[in-house]
Protein backbone atom coordinates (compact mmCIF):
# COMPACT_ATOMS: atom_id res chain seq x y z
CA UNK A 1 0.00 0.00 0.00
CA UNK A 2 1.22 3.60 -1.15
CA UNK A 3 1.62 6.07 1.68
CA UNK A 4 2.38 9.15 -0.12
CA UNK A 5 -0.32 9.46 -2.73
CA UNK A 6 -4.14 8.87 -3.05
CA UNK A 7 -5.72 5.45 -2.77
CA UNK A 8 -8.95 4.90 -4.28
CA UNK A 9 -11.18 3.72 -1.02
CA UNK A 10 -12.98 1.59 -3.23
CA UNK A 11 -9.86 -0.28 -3.24
CA UNK A 12 -8.76 0.07 0.52
CA UNK A 13 -12.78 -0.29 2.08
CA UNK A 14 -15.99 -0.81 0.02
CA UNK A 15 -15.53 -2.81 -3.19
CA UNK A 16 -15.52 -6.95 -3.44
CA UNK A 17 -12.19 -8.41 -5.47
CA UNK A 18 -14.32 -9.77 -7.73
CA UNK A 19 -15.89 -6.03 -9.11
CA UNK A 20 -12.26 -4.83 -8.57
CA UNK A 21 -10.86 -7.51 -10.78
CA UNK A 22 -13.86 -6.72 -13.83
CA UNK A 23 -12.46 -3.16 -13.49
CA UNK A 24 -9.14 -4.15 -13.25
CA UNK A 25 -6.05 -3.30 -16.17
CA UNK A 26 -5.89 -7.11 -16.49
CA UNK A 27 -9.79 -7.57 -17.22
CA UNK A 28 -9.57 -4.70 -19.94
CA UNK A 29 -6.10 -5.52 -21.96
CA UNK A 30 -6.82 -9.29 -22.16
CA UNK A 31 -9.73 -8.23 -23.60
CA UNK A 32 -8.37 -5.93 -26.03
CA UNK A 33 -5.82 -8.71 -26.90
CA UNK A 34 -9.13 -11.19 -27.32
CA UNK A 35 -10.78 -8.13 -29.55
CA UNK A 36 -7.69 -8.17 -31.51
CA UNK A 37 -7.74 -12.13 -31.76
CA UNK A 38 -11.39 -12.16 -32.81
CA UNK A 39 -10.84 -9.36 -35.38
CA UNK A 40 -7.84 -11.85 -36.78
CA UNK A 41 -10.29 -15.07 -37.06
CA UNK A 42 -12.96 -13.67 -38.68
CA UNK A 43 -11.03 -11.59 -41.47
CA UNK A 44 -8.97 -14.64 -42.57
CA UNK A 45 -12.30 -16.51 -42.49
CA UNK A 46 -14.10 -14.14 -45.05
CA UNK A 47 -10.44 -14.34 -47.43
CA UNK A 48 -7.82 -12.08 -45.93
CA UNK A 49 -4.19 -12.89 -46.46
CA UNK A 50 -3.99 -14.25 -42.55
CA UNK A 51 -2.48 -17.18 -41.43
CA UNK A 52 -3.36 -19.59 -38.57
CA UNK A 53 0.40 -19.44 -37.66
CA UNK A 54 -0.29 -15.72 -36.72
CA UNK A 55 -3.86 -16.18 -34.93
CA UNK A 56 -1.76 -18.65 -32.82
CA UNK A 57 0.93 -16.45 -31.82
CA UNK A 58 -1.96 -13.73 -30.86
CA UNK A 59 -3.22 -16.27 -28.55
CA UNK A 60 -0.17 -17.31 -26.99
CA UNK A 61 0.53 -13.79 -25.86
CA UNK A 62 -3.31 -12.96 -25.35
CA UNK A 63 -2.64 -12.86 -21.19
CA UNK A 64 0.94 -11.52 -21.15
CA UNK A 65 0.26 -8.40 -21.09
CA UNK A 66 3.95 -6.42 -21.53
CA UNK A 67 2.56 -2.87 -19.22
CA UNK A 68 6.06 -1.38 -19.32
CA UNK A 69 6.38 -1.84 -22.47
CA UNK A 70 3.00 -0.05 -23.49
CA UNK A 71 3.36 2.43 -20.94
CA UNK A 72 6.77 3.54 -22.28
CA UNK A 73 5.22 3.85 -25.69
CA UNK A 74 2.00 5.47 -24.34
CA UNK A 75 4.23 8.68 -23.03
CA UNK A 76 5.95 9.11 -26.43
CA UNK A 77 3.02 8.37 -28.65
CA UNK A 78 0.03 9.89 -26.02
CA UNK A 79 -2.19 6.72 -27.49
CA UNK A 80 -3.43 4.24 -25.06
CA UNK A 81 -5.02 1.84 -28.01
CA UNK A 82 -1.61 1.99 -29.96
CA UNK A 83 0.18 1.51 -27.70
CA UNK A 84 -0.78 -1.75 -26.67
CA UNK A 85 -0.96 -2.49 -30.22
CA UNK A 86 2.86 -1.54 -30.48
CA UNK A 87 3.74 -3.35 -27.03
CA UNK A 88 1.61 -6.66 -27.94
CA UNK A 89 3.23 -6.60 -31.72
CA UNK A 90 6.95 -6.88 -30.05
CA UNK A 91 5.74 -9.90 -28.40
CA UNK A 92 3.85 -11.22 -32.05
CA UNK A 93 6.51 -10.44 -34.91
CA UNK A 94 4.94 -12.81 -37.48
CA UNK A 95 1.29 -11.35 -36.36
CA UNK A 96 2.18 -7.70 -35.86
CA UNK A 97 1.46 -6.62 -39.35
CA UNK A 98 -1.96 -7.52 -39.05
CA UNK A 99 -3.26 -6.59 -35.57
CA UNK A 100 -5.81 -4.13 -35.01
CA UNK A 101 -6.97 -4.24 -39.28
CA UNK A 102 -9.36 -2.04 -40.59
CA UNK A 103 -10.38 -1.02 -36.88
CA UNK A 104 -10.21 2.07 -35.39
CA UNK A 105 -9.36 2.53 -31.36
CA UNK A 106 -13.19 2.53 -30.28
CA UNK A 107 -13.26 -1.29 -31.75
CA UNK A 108 -11.34 -2.47 -28.55
CA UNK A 109 -12.52 0.43 -26.18
CA UNK A 110 -15.60 0.34 -26.97
CA UNK A 111 -16.65 -3.38 -27.36
CA UNK A 112 -15.00 -3.93 -23.95
CA UNK A 113 -16.57 -1.42 -22.00
CA UNK A 114 -19.94 -3.31 -22.76
CA UNK A 115 -18.55 -6.89 -22.19
CA UNK A 116 -17.16 -5.57 -18.55
CA UNK A 117 -20.37 -3.74 -18.07
CA UNK A 118 -22.25 -6.37 -19.19
CA UNK A 119 -20.81 -8.84 -16.57
CA UNK A 120 -20.74 -6.35 -13.77
CA UNK A 121 -24.48 -5.85 -14.51
CA UNK A 122 -25.29 -9.53 -13.30
CA UNK A 123 -22.81 -9.31 -11.11
CA UNK A 124 -24.75 -6.55 -9.42
CA UNK A 125 -28.18 -8.67 -10.45
CA UNK A 126 -26.93 -11.60 -8.86
CA UNK A 127 -26.00 -9.53 -5.41
CA UNK A 128 -29.46 -7.90 -5.53
CA UNK A 129 -30.91 -11.23 -5.58
CA UNK A 130 -28.90 -12.32 -2.42
CA UNK A 131 -30.20 -9.84 -0.58
CA UNK A 132 -33.71 -10.27 -1.50
CA UNK A 133 -33.38 -14.14 -0.33
CA UNK A 134 -32.00 -12.86 2.88
CA UNK A 135 -35.30 -10.00 3.74
CA UNK A 136 -37.78 -12.95 2.41
CA UNK A 137 -36.36 -15.16 5.31
CA UNK A 138 -36.83 -12.00 7.60
CA UNK A 139 -40.06 -11.55 6.47
CA UNK A 140 -41.25 -14.48 6.99
CA UNK A 141 -39.89 -14.96 10.14
CA UNK A 142 -41.26 -11.90 11.25
CA UNK A 143 -44.92 -11.86 9.17
CA UNK A 144 -47.24 -11.70 12.26
CA UNK A 145 -45.39 -9.52 15.01
CA UNK A 146 -47.08 -6.23 15.44
CA UNK A 147 -45.39 -2.67 14.72
CA UNK A 148 -46.33 0.75 15.20
CA UNK A 149 -46.79 2.06 11.16
CA UNK A 150 -45.30 5.46 10.64
CA UNK A 151 -46.67 8.05 8.42
CA UNK A 152 -44.71 11.32 8.05
CA UNK A 153 -42.73 9.35 11.13
CA UNK A 154 -45.75 10.09 13.21
CA UNK A 155 -47.23 6.38 15.09
CA UNK A 156 -50.38 5.33 12.57
CA UNK A 157 -52.41 2.12 12.37
CA UNK A 158 -50.50 -0.95 13.25
CA UNK A 159 -48.53 -3.37 10.45
CA UNK A 160 -45.60 -6.51 11.20
CA UNK A 161 -41.95 -6.32 11.01
CA UNK A 162 -42.37 -8.88 7.91
CA UNK A 163 -44.89 -6.31 6.66
CA UNK A 164 -42.44 -3.68 6.48
CA UNK A 165 -39.51 -5.64 5.15
CA UNK A 166 -41.37 -6.32 2.57
CA UNK A 167 -42.05 -3.36 0.76
CA UNK A 168 -37.86 -3.12 0.90
CA UNK A 169 -38.30 -6.23 -0.71
CA UNK A 170 -40.40 -4.86 -3.18
CA UNK A 171 -38.61 -2.36 -4.22
CA UNK A 172 -35.02 -4.41 -5.20
CA UNK A 173 -38.13 -6.90 -7.11
CA UNK A 174 -38.07 -3.71 -9.44
CA UNK A 175 -34.79 -2.96 -9.65
CA UNK A 176 -34.34 -6.37 -10.94
CA UNK A 177 -36.56 -6.15 -13.60
CA UNK A 178 -34.93 -2.88 -14.62
CA UNK A 179 -31.40 -5.19 -14.13
CA UNK A 180 -33.09 -7.42 -16.66
CA UNK A 181 -34.15 -5.16 -19.30
CA UNK A 182 -30.62 -3.40 -19.26
CA UNK A 183 -28.86 -6.28 -19.55
CA UNK A 184 -31.32 -8.06 -22.34
CA UNK A 185 -30.93 -4.90 -24.37
CA UNK A 186 -26.75 -3.80 -24.17
CA UNK A 187 -25.25 -4.25 -28.04
CA UNK A 188 -21.65 -4.68 -28.55
CA UNK A 189 -20.45 -1.50 -30.73
CA UNK A 190 -19.25 -4.02 -33.76
CA UNK A 191 -16.75 -3.15 -36.16
CA UNK A 192 -18.35 0.16 -37.12
CA UNK A 193 -14.97 2.44 -38.23
CA UNK A 194 -13.93 5.86 -37.90
CA UNK A 195 -17.32 7.47 -38.56
CA UNK A 196 -19.45 3.94 -38.22
CA UNK A 197 -19.68 3.93 -41.85
CA UNK A 198 -17.17 0.53 -42.32
CA UNK A 199 -15.79 2.22 -45.13
CA UNK A 200 -12.17 0.76 -43.97
CA UNK A 201 -13.67 -2.57 -44.02
CA UNK A 202 -15.35 -2.16 -47.21
CA UNK A 203 -11.70 -1.28 -48.70
CA UNK A 204 -10.56 -4.46 -47.23
CA UNK A 205 -13.04 -6.81 -48.48
CA UNK A 206 -12.90 -4.73 -52.25
CA UNK A 207 -16.89 -3.60 -51.45
CA UNK A 208 -18.06 -6.69 -50.56
CA UNK A 209 -21.22 -5.36 -48.24
CA UNK A 210 -22.23 -9.02 -47.48
CA UNK A 211 -18.37 -9.66 -45.99
CA UNK A 212 -18.52 -6.34 -44.11
CA UNK A 213 -21.63 -7.51 -42.26
CA UNK A 214 -20.42 -10.86 -41.77
CA UNK A 215 -17.84 -10.03 -40.38
CA UNK A 216 -18.82 -7.91 -37.65
CA UNK A 217 -21.52 -11.18 -37.01
CA UNK A 218 -18.47 -13.37 -36.56
CA UNK A 219 -16.68 -11.05 -34.50
CA UNK A 220 -19.87 -10.56 -32.18
CA UNK A 221 -20.23 -14.74 -31.96
CA UNK A 222 -16.70 -14.40 -31.09
CA UNK A 223 -17.54 -12.71 -28.10
CA UNK A 224 -20.28 -14.23 -27.20
CA UNK A 225 -22.83 -12.10 -28.71
CA UNK A 226 -25.53 -12.76 -30.90
CA UNK A 227 -26.84 -8.90 -31.54
CA UNK A 228 -24.55 -4.98 -31.90
CA UNK A 229 -25.73 -1.72 -32.10
CA UNK A 230 -27.21 -1.43 -35.64
CA UNK A 231 -25.94 2.36 -36.36
CA UNK A 232 -23.37 4.64 -34.58
CA UNK A 233 -20.76 7.40 -35.19
CA UNK A 234 -17.34 6.31 -34.31
CA UNK A 235 -18.62 5.20 -30.41
CA UNK A 236 -21.75 3.37 -29.57
CA UNK A 237 -24.47 6.04 -28.38
CA UNK A 238 -23.55 6.81 -24.90
CA UNK A 239 -27.50 6.52 -24.08
CA UNK A 240 -26.22 3.07 -23.31
CA UNK A 241 -24.23 4.29 -20.47
CA UNK A 242 -27.11 6.40 -19.09
CA UNK A 243 -29.07 3.71 -19.38
CA UNK A 244 -26.90 1.44 -17.12
CA UNK A 245 -26.34 4.10 -14.60
CA UNK A 246 -30.10 4.87 -14.81
CA UNK A 247 -30.40 1.10 -13.36
CA UNK A 248 -27.28 1.59 -10.48
CA UNK A 249 -29.18 4.40 -9.10
CA UNK A 250 -32.60 2.26 -8.75
CA UNK A 251 -30.66 -0.36 -6.76
CA UNK A 252 -29.15 2.37 -5.04
CA UNK A 253 -32.22 4.12 -4.09
CA UNK A 254 -33.61 1.00 -2.61
CA UNK A 255 -31.03 0.58 -0.73
CA UNK A 256 -30.52 4.38 0.41
CA UNK A 257 -34.53 3.65 1.63
CA UNK A 258 -33.76 0.45 3.16
CA UNK A 259 -30.95 2.30 4.88
CA UNK A 260 -32.63 5.14 6.34
CA UNK A 261 -35.52 2.85 7.39
CA UNK A 262 -33.03 1.19 9.70
CA UNK A 263 -31.14 4.69 10.99
CA UNK A 264 -34.89 5.24 12.28
CA UNK A 265 -35.99 2.31 13.62
CA UNK A 266 -32.45 2.00 15.63
CA UNK A 267 -33.23 5.40 17.26
CA UNK A 268 -36.53 3.72 18.19
CA UNK A 269 -34.21 0.68 19.62
CA UNK A 270 -36.90 -1.50 17.68
CA UNK A 271 -34.13 -3.33 15.13
CA UNK A 272 -30.55 -2.79 14.75
CA UNK A 273 -27.75 -4.36 12.57
CA UNK A 274 -25.88 -6.40 13.76
CA UNK A 275 -22.95 -5.04 15.73
CA UNK A 276 -19.58 -7.47 16.44
CA UNK A 277 -18.45 -7.97 19.45
CA UNK A 278 -15.83 -5.88 19.88
CA UNK A 279 -17.21 -3.27 17.38
CA UNK A 280 -16.37 0.16 18.58
CA UNK A 281 -20.00 2.38 18.04
CA UNK A 282 -18.02 6.34 19.70
CA UNK A 283 -14.53 7.08 20.09
CA UNK A 284 -16.35 9.28 22.87
CA UNK A 285 -19.38 7.64 24.15
CA UNK A 286 -18.33 3.93 24.77
CA UNK A 287 -22.02 3.44 25.53
CA UNK A 288 -22.86 4.12 21.83
CA UNK A 289 -24.22 1.00 18.79
CA UNK A 290 -24.54 3.69 15.78
CA UNK A 291 -25.97 2.32 12.70
CA UNK A 292 -22.49 2.63 11.00
CA UNK A 293 -23.11 0.43 7.66
CA UNK A 294 -26.76 1.44 7.20
CA UNK A 295 -25.20 5.17 6.98
CA UNK A 296 -22.47 3.83 5.15
CA UNK A 297 -25.10 2.42 2.47
CA UNK A 298 -26.48 6.00 2.77
CA UNK A 299 -23.58 7.66 2.09
CA UNK A 300 -22.24 5.69 -0.94
CA UNK A 301 -26.06 5.63 -2.22
CA UNK A 302 -26.22 9.55 -2.50
CA UNK A 303 -22.65 9.18 -4.50
CA UNK A 304 -24.55 6.87 -6.92
CA UNK A 305 -27.68 8.39 -7.52
CA UNK A 306 -25.28 11.89 -8.10
CA UNK A 307 -23.02 10.10 -10.59
CA UNK A 308 -25.93 8.50 -12.89
CA UNK A 309 -25.95 12.58 -13.97
CA UNK A 310 -22.42 12.12 -15.45
CA UNK A 311 -23.57 9.97 -18.27
CA UNK A 312 -26.75 11.89 -19.02
CA UNK A 313 -24.60 15.09 -19.64
CA UNK A 314 -22.09 13.44 -21.68
CA UNK A 315 -25.29 11.48 -23.69
CA UNK A 316 -26.48 14.93 -24.50
CA UNK A 317 -23.13 16.69 -25.15
CA UNK A 318 -21.68 14.35 -27.94
CA UNK A 319 -21.15 15.79 -30.87
CA UNK A 320 -21.73 14.41 -34.39
CA UNK A 321 -20.16 11.11 -34.92
CA UNK A 322 -17.57 11.80 -32.09
CA UNK A 323 -16.36 13.99 -29.23
CA UNK A 324 -13.41 13.01 -26.75
CA UNK A 325 -14.79 14.93 -24.09
CA UNK A 326 -16.30 11.73 -22.64
CA UNK A 327 -13.06 9.45 -22.14
CA UNK A 328 -12.07 10.72 -19.03
CA UNK A 329 -15.51 11.17 -17.32
CA UNK A 330 -16.09 7.62 -18.55
CA UNK A 331 -12.97 5.85 -17.24
CA UNK A 332 -14.19 7.53 -13.65
CA UNK A 333 -17.69 7.77 -13.37
CA UNK A 334 -19.03 4.48 -14.62
CA UNK A 335 -16.35 2.32 -13.16
CA UNK A 336 -16.64 3.90 -9.64
CA UNK A 337 -20.77 3.21 -10.11
CA UNK A 338 -20.37 -0.32 -10.17
CA UNK A 339 -17.72 -0.46 -7.64
CA UNK A 340 -19.90 2.02 -5.14
CA UNK A 341 -23.39 -0.14 -5.81
CA UNK A 342 -20.92 -3.25 -5.36
CA UNK A 343 -20.27 -1.87 -1.90
CA UNK A 344 -23.68 -1.04 -1.36
CA UNK A 345 -25.02 -4.54 -1.66
CA UNK A 346 -22.14 -6.22 0.02
CA UNK A 347 -23.20 -3.88 3.43
CA UNK A 348 -27.03 -4.71 2.52
CA UNK A 349 -26.33 -8.09 2.64
CA UNK A 350 -24.42 -8.52 5.92
CA UNK A 351 -26.95 -5.89 7.45
CA UNK A 352 -30.03 -8.48 5.67
CA UNK A 353 -28.52 -11.88 7.17
CA UNK A 354 -28.53 -10.48 11.06
CA UNK A 355 -31.12 -7.85 11.85
CA UNK A 356 -31.52 -7.46 15.56
CA UNK A 357 -35.28 -7.41 16.50
CA UNK A 358 -36.40 -6.26 19.98
CA UNK A 359 -40.14 -7.83 20.51
CA UNK A 360 -39.80 -6.00 23.98
CA UNK A 361 -39.60 -2.92 22.87
CA UNK A 362 -41.46 -3.02 19.68
CA UNK A 363 -44.23 -4.65 22.28
CA UNK A 364 -44.05 -1.08 24.08
CA UNK A 365 -44.40 1.23 21.63
CA UNK A 366 -47.20 -0.58 20.70
CA UNK A 367 -49.15 -0.52 24.11
CA UNK A 368 -48.02 3.09 24.36
CA UNK A 369 -49.93 3.85 21.12
CA UNK A 370 -52.54 1.51 20.59
CA UNK A 371 -55.14 2.38 23.17
CA UNK A 372 -55.71 5.59 21.03
CA UNK A 373 -55.71 3.77 17.96
CA UNK A 374 -58.45 1.30 19.96
CA UNK A 375 -60.62 3.81 21.21
CA UNK A 376 -63.07 2.70 17.92
CA UNK A 377 -63.37 -0.77 19.26
CA UNK A 378 -63.81 0.33 22.49
CA UNK A 379 -66.72 2.11 21.31
CA UNK A 380 -68.09 -0.16 19.50
CA UNK A 381 -68.17 -2.95 22.52
CA UNK A 382 -69.35 -0.44 25.07
CA UNK A 383 -72.55 0.24 22.47
CA UNK A 384 -72.62 -3.47 22.15
CA UNK A 385 -73.11 -3.36 25.66
CA UNK A 386 -75.92 -0.85 25.98
CA UNK A 387 -74.25 2.43 25.66
CA UNK A 388 -74.93 5.34 24.07
CA UNK A 389 -72.80 6.43 21.01
CA UNK A 390 -73.09 9.79 20.80
CA UNK A 391 -71.88 10.13 24.58
CA UNK A 392 -69.51 7.37 24.93
CA UNK A 393 -67.61 8.87 22.03
CA UNK A 394 -67.88 12.74 23.95
CA UNK A 395 -66.24 10.81 26.96
CA UNK A 396 -63.43 8.65 24.87
CA UNK A 397 -62.77 11.99 23.00
CA UNK A 398 -62.06 13.82 26.47
CA UNK A 399 -60.47 11.17 28.32
CA UNK A 400 -57.93 11.26 25.41
CA UNK A 401 -57.01 14.13 25.35
CA UNK A 402 -56.48 13.55 29.39
CA UNK A 403 -54.12 11.07 28.68
CA UNK A 404 -52.46 13.21 25.57
CA UNK A 405 -51.95 16.08 27.97
CA UNK A 406 -50.18 14.01 31.08
CA UNK A 407 -47.80 12.10 28.19
CA UNK A 408 -47.13 15.04 26.53
CA UNK A 409 -47.03 17.58 29.40
CA UNK A 410 -46.14 15.44 32.54
CA UNK A 411 -44.31 13.03 30.77
CA UNK A 412 -46.22 9.87 32.54
CA UNK A 413 -47.42 6.51 31.06
CA UNK A 414 -50.47 6.59 28.85
CA UNK A 415 -53.65 5.91 31.38
CA UNK A 416 -56.27 5.96 28.62
CA UNK A 417 -57.31 2.60 29.29
CA UNK A 418 -57.33 3.39 33.29
CA UNK A 419 -59.39 6.24 32.81
CA UNK A 420 -62.31 3.89 30.65
CA UNK A 421 -61.75 1.02 32.99
CA UNK A 422 -62.94 3.84 35.56
CA UNK A 423 -65.49 5.38 33.26
CA UNK A 424 -68.75 3.45 34.61
CA UNK A 425 -70.51 4.45 31.27
CA UNK A 426 -68.10 1.82 29.53
CA UNK A 427 -69.42 -0.69 31.61
CA UNK A 428 -66.31 -2.49 30.62
CA UNK A 429 -63.37 -3.92 33.35
CA UNK A 430 -59.20 -3.37 32.33
CA UNK A 431 -58.88 -6.64 31.33
CA UNK A 432 -61.90 -6.77 29.27
CA UNK A 433 -60.52 -3.67 27.40
CA UNK A 434 -57.04 -5.01 27.20
CA UNK A 435 -58.79 -8.22 25.32
CA UNK A 436 -59.97 -5.53 22.75
CA UNK A 437 -56.73 -3.90 22.63
CA UNK A 438 -54.83 -7.48 21.41
CA UNK A 439 -52.08 -6.00 19.03
CA UNK A 440 -53.36 -8.72 15.73
CA UNK A 441 -56.41 -7.48 16.12
CA UNK A 442 -55.33 -4.44 14.50
CA UNK A 443 -52.60 -5.30 12.02
CA UNK A 444 -55.17 -5.92 8.91
CA UNK A 445 -54.05 -8.65 6.50
CA UNK A 446 -50.22 -7.64 7.21
CA UNK A 447 -49.46 -11.46 7.33
CA UNK A 448 -51.83 -12.76 4.09
CA UNK A 449 -50.21 -9.91 2.67
CA UNK A 450 -46.58 -11.18 3.29
CA UNK A 451 -47.45 -14.88 2.71
CA UNK A 452 -48.83 -13.65 -0.84
CA UNK A 453 -46.04 -11.79 -1.39
CA UNK A 454 -43.38 -14.09 -1.21
CA UNK A 455 -45.26 -16.77 -2.58
CA UNK A 456 -46.38 -14.70 -5.53
CA UNK A 457 -43.73 -12.57 -6.61
CA UNK A 458 -40.17 -13.76 -4.50
CA UNK A 459 -40.04 -17.34 -3.88
CA UNK A 460 -40.77 -17.98 -7.97
CA UNK A 461 -38.09 -15.25 -8.64
CA UNK A 462 -35.50 -17.33 -6.24
CA UNK A 463 -35.99 -20.56 -7.16
CA UNK A 464 -36.27 -20.00 -11.03
CA UNK A 465 -32.28 -18.10 -10.08
CA UNK A 466 -31.49 -21.05 -7.92
CA UNK A 467 -30.27 -18.17 -5.36
CA UNK A 468 -27.81 -19.42 -2.42
CA UNK A 469 -27.29 -18.23 0.79
CA UNK A 470 -24.19 -15.88 0.78
CA UNK A 471 -21.95 -15.27 4.20
CA UNK A 472 -20.69 -11.72 3.31
CA UNK A 473 -17.47 -10.64 5.48
CA UNK A 474 -17.17 -6.51 5.60
CA UNK A 475 -13.57 -4.95 4.65
CA UNK A 476 -12.55 -2.63 7.98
Amino acid sequence: MSRNSYESPFNLRYASQEMLELFSPDTRYKTWRSLWIALAEAEKELGLDITQEQIDELKAFRDEINYELAEQIEKETRHDVMSHIRAYGTQCEKAKGIIHLGATSCFVTDNTDIIIYHKALRLIRDKVLSVILKLSRFAEKYKDMPTLGFTHFQPAQLVTVGKRACLWIQDLLMDVEELDFVISHLRLLGNKGTTGTQASFLALFDGDHEKVKKLERLIAEKMGYTEVIPVSGQTYTRKQDSRILNALSAVAQSAYKFSNDMRLLANLKELEEPFEKNQIGSSAMAYKRNPMRSERISALARYVIVDALNPAITASTQWLERTLDDSANRRISIPEAFLAVDAILNIYQNIADGIVVYPKIIEKHVMEELPFMATENILMEAVKRGGDRQELHEKIRQHSMAAARRIKVDGLPNDLIDRIANDPAFGMTKDEIMAVLAPANYIGRSREQVEEFLETHVYPLLRSNQVSDVHVELKA
